[in-house]
């Protein structure tokens, strides 16, 4: 196993793209993101405000009926498609091109929604980052996973990967899984945790923002609503997560004075991305 390249910020200052002067929100990119069921619409809520606040010029949510004024109540900005159904995902039917999908997060793992799940990656070309149950599904549908498009982005935590690899017994045995998933099926594996670690094929990249304020609920649901922004803004996959994994752990660095370990929450990831994009730009 090759040593892990480090994520500094002279890395990812080689790939951020400053927004050009003359931009509008029609070449800003369309993010689309997928998910919620009852009782768990905050995950939604979440990732398509990060979307948004990540520099994407349009965002649509697509969720169960039961989500529609939840989401519309707490982001004006943000565009909802509702599926058929009052509780859960069984359809998901959208009349529009998304840049780049975000699917997963609170979607639930009901038979309709797995189905649903399956007709979407038969269907699908559009780059996408998969997390949270829609992870757990293809965990329990593993023939579905050849269906992906090349260098779609998994997002797991550690519970996650376990289900998707099988179990492990050192660190060393579990990069080396993960290397042989990301080489089989040709995506990009962004593992979770403290460091995070992005694999793609052989190559390891470790992130070093970040730090224990960020293990707390929802956490995850920002970070693939970012690397779902980033994607639809027009960013190679392998950029869009280094860029999302980096600039998710600033905003822990950046408001830790404020906010201390106990105190921050998933929402301070999304209030603090402006100050973890302003370092870039100075």
């Amino acid at each position: 196993m090759q040593l892990p390249i480090e994520i500094t910020k002279q890395e990812i200052l080689n790939i951020y793209k400053p927004i050009p002067l003359n931009s509008h929100k029609g070449i800003q990119g369309h993010a689309l993101i997928i998910g919620g069921s009852y009782g768990k619409m905050g995950s939604v809520c979440l990732s398509s405000k990060a979307a948004i606040k990540s520099g994407c010029g349009l965002v649509t949510a697509f969720i169960p009926k039961c989500g529609c004024e939840i989401v519309q109540i707490s982001i004006p900005e943000v565009m909802v498609l509702t599926d058929i159904q009052e509780n859960f995902i069984t359809n998901i039917d959208y009349d529009f091109t998304p840049n780049a999908i975000g699917i997963g997060i609170g979607i639930g793992q009901e038979i309709a929604t797995q189905n649903a799940i399956h007709q979407l990656l038969f269907d699908n070309k559009t780059p996408m980052v998969i997390d949270a149950d829609a992870l757990n599904i293809l965990s329990l549908n593993p023939t579905w996973i050849s269906l992906l498009e090349p260098k779609t982005i998994l997002t797991p935590h550690p519970k996650e990967l376990e289900r998707l690899l099988g179990k492990w017994h050192s660190d060393e045995e579990k990069f080396a899984k993960t290397i042989e998933f990301s080489m089989k099926f040709d995506v990009i594996i962004v593992m979770k945790g403290a460091p995070t670690y992005i694999i793609e094929g052989e190559k390891i990249y470790q992130n070093t923002t970040g730090n224990p304020a960020l293990a707390t609920a929802g956490s995850g649901d920002v970070l693939t609503g970012i690397i779902t922004s980033l994607l639809a803004q027009n960013y190679e996959p392998i950029n869009a997560a280094i860029l999302g994994v980096y600039l998710h752990g600033l905003t822990a660095d950046i408001a830790l004075p404020d906010t201390g370990y106990q105190s921050f929450i998933a929402s301070d990831i999304i209030n603090y991305l402006g100050k973890a994009f302003l370092t870039l730009e100075n």
